[in-house]
């Protein structure tokens, strides 16, 4: 324990002593390292969860699972890169040669280290960038059970959504009995006292039901493809690479 905090201080200290300027070339290398990398992915998946799982966990299973299912339908995946269900998630992808199993790695001095399941890794310095790339190059966002990142990243993917500064993205939340409290919190306490409205709480699909999930994400590729072409932007690279996915895939 003293010799994480021993690294994170040191962290803290280099961070104060660095200059301004290069901490501001640090966070356009890490955005401009993500746009050239996942600008061309296509139709992708991203799926977040603890690290803090392990191989017999049955979430690790379930997103190992769901992972497969969407990636033999041509789905790439995307996760944190990280153990624990992210690692499920890799793993679950990986069968797969005709997709990506991508993983956005995070520095860190303790915890987060990458997992082996990956097939386009790329690691960031700052945790905002890295967000963004999770949810700026997938149609679909599923949250597995886990700690204050996973909470993070979920209410962040459902505040761009209700805001509008992402559209036709999907929300899954895995794990009824895992989520149930806190999603009744959040209809007993932030709807009913008009916190959020009816149609920000419908946002969030609780479900434990894998097939579901995937039936659903394919379903969503056409109102995406459509969405973008009313928008002007059918001839946009993003557009052309959801209108060749082959959504009769099995």
């Amino acid at each position: 324990m003293k010799s994480n905090k021993d690294e994170l201080a040191k962290k803290y200290i280099k961070d104060i002593k660095s200059a301004d300027v290069w901490s501001v070339f640090k966070i356009i290398a890490d955005f401009v390292k993500g746009f050239d990398e996942l600008g061309e992915l296509g139709p992708t998946v991203t799926i977040f969860g603890s690290a803090r799982t392990n191989e017999s966990d049955p979430y690790y299973k379930k997103a190992q699972k769901l992972a497969s299912m969407l990636g033999s339908r041509g789905f790439n995946i995307m996760t944190g890169g990280g153990p624990g269900i992210m690692e499920g998630a890799n793993r679950g992808a990986n069968n797969h040669k005709d997709v990506e199993s991508i993983g956005l790695n995070i520095d860190l001095p303790f915890e987060q280290t990458a997992n082996p399941y990956t097939t386009k890794e790329l690691s960031f310095d700052y945790f905002f960038s890295r967000k963004v790339m999770l949810v700026k190059y997938s149609m679909a966002y599923v949250i597995f059970p886990g700690g204050y990142g996973t909470l993070d990243e979920l209410f962040e993917a459902l505040t761009l959504i209700q805001t509008r500064k992402v559209t036709g993205v999907k929300v899954f939340v895995v794990g009824v009995d895992f989520y149930k409290p806190l999603l009744e919190f959040v209809e007993t306490k932030m709807l009913t006292t008009g916190m959020i409205d009816k149609d920000d709480f419908e946002m969030i699909r609780l479900t434990d039901d894998l097939k579901l999930v995937v039936e659903e994400i394919e379903d969503s590729l056409l109102e995406q493809i459509k969405m973008l072409q009313d928008a002007g932007l059918g001839d946009s690279q993003y557009c052309k690479s959801l209108s060749e996915f082959p959504t009769n895939k099995k």
